[in-house]
């Protein structure tokens, strides 16, 4: 299976921090991977080096077999990598709908005066994402009037309107009540698999990790100390001890 994400030898230190150390991770289309660790270990140096807010020191990073270790976060972007936040990034006094317009006219570069948002081929991408979210009732709601859980959905449906290959989401279910983590998960998920996109997410809740991963990446230090399924990793004893806290 060819690999949508090569990380290979990646090195980040901020003085005397190492925050990555020797990083190599191999994704392929269509995976769903989980970055685990405590804080400080090494999962959101790695996501801003693949998105570029961050160049590493050393090693390399390719999408699709391209060199992108250089790139700007917009030439990034352009290639197909989005990225999804722990709070969303939303414009509050605006419909959903609208919302999504714009993070539409910003993917693709037209977001100015001569270049129209609410075109009918944007229009109905906008729609057909917010239904996969199961958020069509509040398309014309302004954002603001909106719950937490419904706009951490949008976050995520504005993510997917420049077609990306690699989508990173920053724990996705934070701040949502248990009865609401997995239904709403469930609804990600099936979305995600029918825009056939690959997913890393960083996640602090194992029962997320557990149930949604095809595959965990664990985080010690700046270096990765387990990469397995969900339930290899979990079991692992350095995980336990470093990371989930059951081992002694």
């Amino acid at each position: 299976m060819s690999a949508v994400l090569e990380a290979r030898g990646l090195k980040k230190s901020f003085g005397a921090v190492v925050a990555a150390e020797n990083v190599s991770l191999s994704v392929p289309l269509g995976q769903r991977v989980s970055l685990i660790g405590s804080n400080g270990a090494g999962k959101t140096t790695f996501v801003n080096m693949v998105t570029g807010y961050l160049k590493p020191d050393a090693g390399t990073i390719s999408l699709e077999g391209r060199d992108v270790t250089r790139l700007s976060p917009r030439q990034i972007t352009r290639l197909g990598v989005a990225r999804s936040f722990q709070i969303p990034q939303l414009c509050l006094e605006m419909s959903a709908l609208d919302n999504m317009l714009v993070a539409a006219a910003c993917n693709d570069g037209a977001l100015s005066f001569l270049a129209p948002a609410h075109t009918p081929e944007k229009i109905d991408r906008a729609i057909g994402l917010l239904e996969r979210f199961a958020l069509a009732e509040h398309a014309d709601r302004r954002v603001a009037e909106l719950p937490g859980g419904v706009r951490k959905l949008l976050d995520i449906a504005m993510s997917l309107t420049g077609h990306p290959k690699l989508l990173l989401l920053d724990e996705p279910t934070s701040g949502v009540s248990v009865e609401e983590k997995f239904p709403m998960m469930d609804t990600i998920v099936e979305a995600l698999s029918r825009e056939r996109v690959t997913v890393l997410f960083v996640e602090h809740d194992m029962e997320i990790v557990t149930r949604y991963s095809d595959r965990v990446v664990a985080f010690y230090s700046g270096r990765v100390i387990a990469d397995d399924p969900p339930e290899a990793v979990l079991n692992d004893e350095q995980v336990q001890r470093y990371v989930t806290g059951t081992r002694k």
